[in-house]
């Protein structure tokens, strides 16, 4: 799943898109380590635990779980994968584009 995030955030990079990751792997120290060996580039908040305040308050049961969010902040997808996450994706920028 990381090669396909990490290229989906290089070609879109121009674009209305932003991938967050939550990450439940640890402290500060810990999420550094696994960003570095993993080359993960986008934005991590660090949750510390599978029963972190953010796992927690959106209810994820299991890992990853993927949301994904129009430009108004409303879930439209839940737990999309490879070529459907990115089609969704895009069709989200072409909508937000649109809209402007």
């Amino acid at each position: 799943m990381i090669p396909h995030e990490r290229e989906l955030v290089e070609r879109l990079k121009n674009e209305p898109f932003a991938l967050l990751g939550i990450n439940s792997d640890g402290d500060a120290e810990a999420v550094k380590k696994i960003l570095a060996k993993e080359k993960i580039t986008w934005r991590q908040a660090i949750d510390v635990s599978t029963s972190g305040p953010l796992a927690t308050k959106w209810g994820v049961q299991g890992w990853p779980t993927i949301y994904i969010l129009d430009a108004k902040g409303v879930i439209r997808h839940k737990n999309l994968r490879g070529k459907q996450m990115e089609d969704a994706v895009v069709k989200l920028i072409a909508e937000a584009k649109a809209a402007k």
